[in-house]
């Protein structure tokens, strides 16, 4: 076993939980909470009969990183390790995995799952772990996994049940919650303390060794003038303010300012009524405004091409899919007036001066003969692969020798990445293939990237918590945190709070830290005992909640032409995971398309292909097909794809979570017993 030392600050923030405290250890990213964590680990591993760590990530890319860079070089030789993902066979027979081995890293629904599953070899209860260590423990709040996890724990604690594990919590920024004052702060601080179970340490005593090894970059505010002219942008809201008159807005409804995340909220509100009301006019009006409105959010970021490529996206979609005079009005404005928005967006006199301001900050740390590292930080999947491409074409960027990579979120989809994609760029970063990483905020958090001299965030509003977590990024001597953004707009306002809020952030911890120990706990038992309470009382209106209308009385709409296409009994639960139409006629419904694609391998299941509306022209995208058992073939379904009929009126959802009726689980037996009754005779 590579035996290995901490420095100082980082043995001052380990020395209570080496006492076995439960404890949660702030440091900024790059301060080594992870070695910090390793170290805990080999001592409790060395003192501790019959030790179980488990070390729970939030994101699944964390989990090989903490493995291979951490956890396995230091802990290998002596000890059985063991990594599990939602990816790996090893979650199916996880309480196995658990007896077997000295050291788990895993997701924490991972852990979550085998906590509620009582399958002999899948189940493990909380008693079967004397380490629980938490990474970006911050998350453990509200109805997060981390959070559930750990109200087992408190549970088990207040009852006085033992043995319960011990905690540690790594984070590099708590945050505020929200709170804008000291006091609620240092409230949220408390919170996180209580749903942890932990006391808050940070470095007192070698805070100059800190700052030496974690330098805080140079923050600059790269500010662009306001656009003189913007005809692109000008003539998209003439043609929005077409669609209002043709709509006739309700007139108790007020749209805020076109081309903001406000006017994006309101007609999400507005298409939401349209469903409800069966007003489909207003409901597709929403739908096409909600694109114009994206349309002048990419203008005012991108390039005008860029905003202009994506409604011409969204529109050669509409073209084969119209079903009524709506749809046929909508189109034609598009098709009337996509000329002269192209002739708009090609006129490089009326490019967004962003674009060279973000250029010029680029070039100031990038050249031919600099070995630079940087992340550009963006607030879309869209957006960053229009900024790959805008850097690839540009003929100075790439003379400056920027070698520019996508890292964006892993899912299913063309704008995601898959697990393996994402490790390929970071490892191809590392090695200095790439020296420019355009990101969305995955790279915030966790992730080991290496020490990079430019930090840029390009459009994007976010918390305190995100700022601190992307300027945390920028390690190297003398390095730049850029922020480019219009003079007097909004990111710079924001940016200006998420600075206050993170100092506020470091008075409410000093604040908890110094609370007498008998003043302390006693707040810690008040939150504990309040937020056990709180959640049976959630518990019990979601179980209200879901009772409120029997499954047969609930109608399902296609959310785009509104035909009903199933009632609510047509609908089991699968794996815990997936809704699935068990009606043998609801077929009928629904069209394949193409064969969905997976990066993962499932134990029982397999995808099949899209599902969409088959009403005449509708083609609404409603999910897609899987194999259970390699028998049973059933739709898989998304709810917000669809309205729903109740006795009251109609609604919409966005998750199936929130239905107002109870969905039985599915039974493979009774499906094999009903669709191939000759197996039973």
């Amino acid at each position: 076993m590579a035996d290995f030392e901490l420095r100082a600050y980082q043995k001052e923030v380990v020395e209570r939980a080496l006492n076995r405290e439960n404890v949660i250890i702030w440091l900024p990213t790059g301060g080594g909470k992870t070695r910090a964590a390793v170290y805990v680990a080999k001592r409790h591993l060395e003192s501790t009969t019959n030790a179980k760590v488990m070390v729970l990530v939030n994101k699944v890319h964390l989990v090989d990183q903490h493995y291979n860079k951490e956890f396995e070089p230091h802990l290998g030789d002596h000890y059985k390790l063991m990594k599990v993902s939602g990816e790996s066979e090893e979650k199916d027979f996880f309480g196995i995995v658990v007896k077997s081995n000295d050291v788990i890293i895993c997701t924490a629904q991972i852990l979550y799952n085998a906590l509620i599953n009582k399958e002999e070899a899948k189940h493990i209860e909380l008693s079967d772990i004397t380490l629980l260590i938490i990474d970006e423990c911050h998350h453990t709040h509200k109805e997060s996994v981390y959070n559930k996890i750990m109200r087992c724990y408190i549970e088990k604690k207040l009852k006085g049940q033992r043995p319960i594990p011990q905690v540690l919590g790594l984070t590099a920024s708590p945050g505020t919650g929200g709170a804008k004052t000291l006091e609620g702060a240092v409230e949220h601080v408390l919170e996180i303390c209580a749903n942890l179970d932990s006391v808050i340490v940070s470095t007192k005593n070698y805070t100059p060794e800190l700052e030496e090894k974690v330098p805080r970059p140079k923050k600059t505010f790269d500010i662009v003038e306001k656009r003189e002219e913007d005809p692109f942008g000008d003539h998209i809201k003439w043609m929005m303010k077409q669609i209002h008159e043709y709509m006739n807005l309700p007139s108790d409804v007020r749209l805020r300012e076109c081309g903001t995340q406000e006017y994006e909220a309101d007609v999400v509100i507005l298409e939401q009524r349209g469903v409800r009301e069966n007003n489909r006019l207003l409901a597709q009006c929403a739908l096409h405004l909600r694109e114009y409105n994206d349309a002048l959010l990419i203008n005012d970021t991108l390039r005008m091409m860029d905003a202009y490529r994506s409604l011409e996206e969204f529109y050669n979609a509409k073209l084969t899919t119209a079903i009524d005079g709506t749809d046929y009005f909508l189109v034609g404005i598009f098709q009337e007036n996509q000329v002269e928005l192209k002739n708009f967006a090609t006129n490089h006199r009326f490019e967004n001066p962003k674009m060279a301001k973000l250029e010029s900050t680029l070039l100031s740390q990038f050249g031919p003969d600099v070995n630079s590292r940087g992340i550009l930080f963006s607030r879309t999947r869209r957006s960053t692969h229009c900024l790959h491409d805008w850097v690839l074409k540009n003929r100075t960027l790439q003379n400056a020798g920027i070698k520019a990579a996508i890292l964006t979120g892993a899912g299913n989809g063309i704008t995601y990445m898959t697990q393996h994609e994402q490790a390929d760029t970071i490892r191809n970063f590392r090695k200095g293939l790439l020296n420019l990483l355009i990101s969305t905020s995955v790279a915030e958090e966790g992730l080991d990237i290496p020490e990079c001299n430019l930090v840029v965030r390009y459009g994007l509003l976010t918390n305190e918590i995100a700022q601190q977590q992307a300027s945390g990024r920028a390690r190297a001597r003398d390095s730049q945190y850029s922020v480019v953004a219009q003079k007097g707009g909004r990111e710079v306002r924001r940016e200006l709070i998420n600075e206050y809020l993170e100092e506020l952030t470091g008075k409410a911890i000093d604040r908890v830290q110094i609370m007498s120990e008998h003043e302390f706990r006693r707040k810690i038992n008040e939150l504990q005992t309040h937020a056990i309470i709180m959640s049976k009382v959630l518990e019990d209106r979601k179980t209200e909640k879901k009772n409120k209308y029997p499954a047969s009385r609930i109608r399902i709409l296609c959310r785009n032409c509104f035909a009903q296409v199933a009632s609510g009994n047509d609908f089991r639960l699968l794996e815990n995971a997936h809704y699935v139409n068990i009606n043998p006629d609801f077929k009928n419904h629904y069209k394949l398309g193409g064969k969905v694609a997976l990066e993962r391998h499932f134990e029982d299941w397999e995808p099949g292909c899209t599902v969409s509306c088959n009403n005449g022209n509708c083609n609404k995208d409603w999910g897609f097909e899987v194999k259970y058992k390699k028998v049973a073939q059933l739709p898989n379904l998304a709810i917000k794809n669809f309205a729903l009929e109740t006795p009251d009126g109609r609604v919409t959802v966005k998750k199936w979570k929130d239905v107002p009726f109870m969905v039985e689980e599915f039974s493979f037996q009774l499906y094999c017993e009903a669709n191939f009754p000759d197996m039973f005779d």
